[in-house]
């Protein structure tokens, strides 16, 4: 058996929100409706075979992730828009796509997550399993366990205007730098400013106030549970 790599070859559409089922269902015979979260099917898709559809994202919002070859995408592009039109359907970016994953604080790697943070500092515990053999830093996520984490993971909900970016200071209400921002943005569901950052684990607690760092200025937040907003 051989694996081949065909990801230079692949591409992917991701239709997010909660119509997208009713919207994608016309061009599929695969059952969308039924399909259950982090599930696939592979199948015809707009008059194109072999499409894989998972219904998987990173927008909290539901919806499906299709791939197919590059070569079939513009078709299947087409193709959606044509069936979405009743349904509000609207072409977005990864500006967007930052904006929803941050409000149900989805960890984002490069920002959020990388080769210097642990999986249980990021609320990742729940999928990594400790108990299933050793894999690389195994040992070293045990230890933390045992210990008791030294930063973790928050969301915080600015007092202000001010929208919080990559890589700003937190401090706490003595001035002193207790943890940095590691993502930030204006939350359109809430209409304040929101983020994410690593802080020591006594600041950890929601409801905990805090301080961002705006060059010279130190505005208020407020550390809070995580998801921001959870789409009813």
């Amino acid at each position: 058996a051989r694996l081949i790599d065909i990801s230079e070859e692949t591409g992917l559409l991701a239709v997010q929100g909660p119509k997208a089922a009713d919207a994608l269902q016309p061009l599929t015979g695969i059952d969308l409706k039924n399909m259950k979260y982090y599930t696939f099917g592979k199948g015809t898709f707009a008059g194109v075979d072999n499409v894989l559809i998972s219904a998987t994202g990173y927008t909290g919002s539901g919806g499906f992730e299709i791939y197919a070859r590059n070569e079939d995408i513009v078709k299947i592009w087409d193709a959606i828009f044509e069936a979405g039109k009743d349904y509000g359907i609207q072409p977005i970016g990864l500006g967007a796509r930052d904006t929803l994953r941050l409000e149900m604080g989805y960890a984002l790697y490069g920002n959020d997550i990388d080769d210097t943070t642990s999986p249980l500092e990021a609320g990742l515990g729940w999928i990594t399993k400790l108990n299933k053999g050793e894999f690389n830093s195994a040992e070293i996520f045990r230890k933390q366990k045992e210990e008791g984490l030294k930063r973790r993971l928050v969301g915080f909900v600015m007092d202000e205007r001010r929208v919080p970016r990559h890589d700003y200071p937190i401090l706490n209400e003595a001035g002193e730098t207790i943890g940095k921002v590691t993502s930030g943005t204006h939350s359109p569901s809430l209409d304040k400013p929101i983020g994410m950052g690593y802080v020591q684990t006594a600041y950890a607690k929601p409801g905990t106030k805090v301080l961002i760092e705006f060059g010279r200025k130190q505005l208020p937040a407020t550390v809070t549970k995580i998801p921001f907003y959870k789409p009813e």
